[in-house]
């Protein structure tokens, strides 16, 4: 009895502390500005089935996207496992779903063979991280936290599968000792673990059982209060990101309402100046993290820091300082600073910092050349390209500080109506020995 309260003061302290950090986690998502992202339900159904579930993208890169959906699956999949051990925890007793029978070994024996499968996954891509050393995952972004952080994961997976099949065995050799050709029997894998445990007593069998047990579990309680704090609460928010991803096609920017509005009136001199237009927005563009959209601020959350973004960006393979990478992991620390500013002080107060400038250099945004490759690469819909558009638009219609050859094409824009250096009038010269009676034209 002693167990079973010891066991459900820790589940319900990880569960409150886990939803604790939610709240704050979807707190700071909707500091962001609103955006509806609510049409095309059925669309967006069907691409959070193909991309979020189905992990359409992922497998483009064979080897990584095959070992990330063995890792997948076997999280997910053997979640139900987790069930039957909570349950296990709360009520006390041992294997509730037993009464299945055959069922139970078949499902107990797809688990352990996930295990397998999750343990073999993360263990590539350990050595593919530290050992291949690839170069995406030693990009001067990634420093050592972000390393350090997909290490921690990986090894901590090998450890809690290993654990739950350290689990079944000891627990098959036990009763074999009570109930030989029992359940436990049927389960494969960990059938080969068994005569490693041969010649340990009971007392001791039971020890590793109960130790296993109580690690695997515990462990995976701790992660699930790690998630929050890591790169990987993607693992939670990767559904809903894909979910209410930009369906627009790609490279379509968006317009300020009022911006619209005061074009309209100047292109349509008989427009009736009494309509009522869209209100002044208070900056245009962006410049923290407060003036992106929660859609915005939710991406910077999903980011796992795979790096296919920058693997495939154009400016960053020509040496360029722009990593779109860097552009997502950027826009969550300074989004966590600003929520920590929050929690500290009831409300945002100005720390003097901003997402453009103390975190992103202008140099980076004027190195993009809008191709879209990041997005169309990210597993998870993420849109780094609309973060780098409204900090470029910032630099453009509130600093006017761009680069002297675009300040000098919107200029020539401005005067000339075109991008070139010489009036309307001198627009056609170039055809000029064209049009002459020698040409015969």
């Amino acid at each position: 009895m002693l167990s079973q309260i010891i066991f459900t003061v820790i589940l319900i302290s990880a569960i409150a502390l886990f939803t604790y950090n939610v709240r704050k986690i979807s707190r700071n998502i909707k500091l962001g500005r609103p955006l509806d992202r609510t049409d095309h339900k059925g669309m967006r159904w069907k691409n959070m089935l193909l991309v979020a579930i189905g992990q359409s993208k992922m497998v483009r890169r064979p080897l990584a996207g095959i070992l990330h959906v063995f890792v997948y699956a076997g999280f997910i999949i053997i979640n139900i496992e987790v069930i039957e051990i909570l349950i296990d925890g709360i009520t006390g007793k041992d294997r509730v779903f037993s009464f299945l029978g055959v069922y139970y070994t078949m499902l107990i024996s797809a688990f352990e063979f996930l295990a397998v499968a999750v343990m073999l996954g993360c263990a590539t891509f350990l050595v593919r991280r530290n050992i291949g050393r690839l170069k995406r995952f030693w990009s001067k972004e990634m420093t050592a936290w972000p390393r350090t952080d997909a290490n921690i994961i990986l090894i901590t997976e090998i450890l809690l599968m290993s654990a739950f099949l350290i689990l079944d065995a000891s627990g098959t050799v036990y009763s074999r000792h009570f109930a030989p050709g029992g359940l436990s029997d049927g389960f494969p894998v960990s059938n080969l673990l068994t005569p490693m445990l041969k010649g340990i007593s009971l007392p001791g069998l039971l020890l590793i059982n109960r130790f296993c047990w109580w690690f695997h579990i515990i462990g995976i309680l701790a992660f699930l209060n790690y998630v929050p704090y890591s790169k990987h609460f993607h693992i939670v928010l990767s559904f809903p990101n894909v979910y209410y991803s930009n369906l627009q096609p790609k490279g379509g920017f968006t317009n300020l309402p009022s911006v619209t509005k005061e074009i309209k009136m100047m292109l349509n001199p008989d427009a009736a100046p009494s309509e009522a237009a869209p209100p002044a927005p208070e900056r245009f563009g962006a410049k923290d993290v407060f003036d992106l959209s929660w859609k915005q601020l939710m991406d910077a959350y999903s980011c796992t820091e795979c790096g296919r973004c920058t693997s495939s960006c154009p400016a960053n393979l020509t040496g360029k300082l722009l990593s779109p990478r860097k552009i997502m992991m950027d826009t969550r620390d300074r989004l966590e600073e600003a929520g920590a500013n929050i929690s500290k002080n009831g409300k945002f107060v100005d720390d003097g910092k901003a997402l453009l400038g103390d975190y992103i250099k202008p140099e980076e945004l004027w190195a993009c050349t809008s191709c879209n490759a990041c997005t169309e690469e990210c597993p998870v819909n993420i849109d780094p390209l609309s973060i780098i558009v409204e900090m470029r638009r910032y630099l453009m219609m509130e600093q006017s500080a761009a680069p002297p050859a675009l300040a000098q094409m919107c200029s020539n824009i401005e005067n000339n109506g075109a991008p070139w250096q010489f009036p309307a009038s001198d627009r056609l010269n170039w055809a000029a020995p064209l049009l002459s009676p020698k040409a015969g034209i």
